[in-house]
């Protein structure tokens, strides 16, 4: 394994929303106030940038991920200023896939025009559904007409896009799941996420579970048509949820499912990266906007660091490239982990078994059975 071999992407946290949406598990804040916040965060986060960047070993970024949370809620001159900092202080690949997640109730045409004039060059807008019902029923702060003209406004300023979907809703039926796919076709959109509501711990449909959830047969259905109807539309399933027009797969997570290394900042982010002796690292910053603030101004922004353990390292591979449809070349293992074929081939030979993964083994891949009971398969790595 040499890591200067191993890509390396950016992970950047925004950790507001203007409202909480009741399925969300991740680090995200509703603004409480007409504060702001964006000069003061995007400060520490230079902070915290510049005390990662040993960890980049001198290699190139491939990609620049701007999650949250909403970060079209960064004013765009601010974000202007962080992405220059990472320019002066990384080498960036002259083809850097830089994606900004954009919330449809937070678009406006001059914001678009100015991330993509700063250089953000794919965007990803969480649309979730077209359906006025179903987006009440998410909690969701835009309707249907603020998505069609959020898209309309991404098809102006931007020739990738990326659309969430979710599936599996509330009382939701396959005609109804029809109609969002036909809808989401229709935008042009050159990536679509389509992900099954699930109920997360700690969310507030955990606690208070929504009536007419479809029953698992359904679920297995809608599954059905979401696959056959983007693959026809000529989208490639690529991976469990994403689906991508030739050429347009979604590279910053490819790479975490190819189990390259990346560098994070932003209040709970995490970031994976592998040191010249082969040693794996992750890191985890501070949860709460406030005390990754004061961390991060101290150049103290991570709360939790580990090294991951030899034993470790197969399922962790495992639990990521097994997501991708094509799975991954035999000789990544040796490449990104400290691990040989050898080692795992015990647990290989188990699934193969079981008819989980092929045989012989050409490439780290499920079979089809494999591919509907994956976590299974991910499992007997662990």
């Amino acid at each position: 394994m040499r890591s200067a071999d191993i890509p390396l992407s950016l992970y950047v946290h925004w950790p507001w929303c203007v409202r909480k949406c009741p399925y969300c598990d991740f680090n995200s804040h509703a603004l409480t106030s007409s504060y702001d916040p964006s000069r003061q965060y995007i400060d520490a986060l230079i902070h915290d940038l510049k005390h990662s960047i040993a960890y980049a070993q001198n290699r190139e970024l491939i990609s620049i991920f701007i999650g949250g949370g909403t970060p079209s809620l960064i004013a765009p001159q601010e974000l202007e200023r962080f992405l220059e900092t990472v320019f002066s202080l990384l080498k960036v690949a002259s083809d850097v896939e830089i994606t900004l997640e954009a919330n449809p109730g937070t678009v406006d045409t001059a914001h678009f025009k100015a991330y993509r004039s700063i250089g953000i060059n794919r965007l990803s807008m969480g649309i979730q559904s077209f359906n006025d019902e179903l987006l009440k029923r998410l909690g969701r702060i835009h309707n249907s007409e603020d998505a069609r003209k959020a898209i309309k406004i991404a098809q102006e300023s931007f020739e990738n896009f990326n659309l969430d979907v979710m599936f599996a809703l509330p009382g939701q039926t396959l005609e109804e799941l029809k109609f969002e796919l036909n809808e989401a076709i229709a935008t042009q959109s050159t990536h679509l996420s389509f992900y099954q509501l699930t109920l997360e711990p700690n969310t507030v449909f955990a606690k208070h579970i929504p009536d007419n959830i479809p029953d698992p047969d359904v679920i297995y259905q809608m599954q059905d048509l979401v696959v056959s109807t983007l693959e026809t539309a000529g989208f490639e399933h690529y991976e469990v949820s994403g689906y991508a027009k030739p050429g347009k797969r979604c590279r910053h997570n490819l790479n975490y499912w190819q189990f390259g290394d990346y560098l994070a900042c932003g209040a709970g982010a995490h970031s994976k990266v592998t040191l010249e002796d082969g040693t794996i690292i992750r890191e985890a910053r501070f949860m709460q906007p406030e005390s990754y603030i004061n961390h991060a101004m101290k150049d103290s922004a991570v709360a939790h660091e580990r090294l991951v353990a030899k034993e470790e390292q197969a399922f962790e591979f495992m639990l990521n490239v097994l997501r991708l449809r094509e799975g991954a070349p035999l000789d990544l293992l040796s490449e990104r982990t400290a691990l040989s074929l050898d080692d795992i081939q015990p647990r290989i030979a188990k699934a193969q078994s079981l008819g989980l993964m092929p045989q012989p083994l050409n490439r780290f891949v499920t079979t089809v059975k494999g591919w509907d009971f994956l976590s299974d398969v991910q499992e007997i790595f662990l």
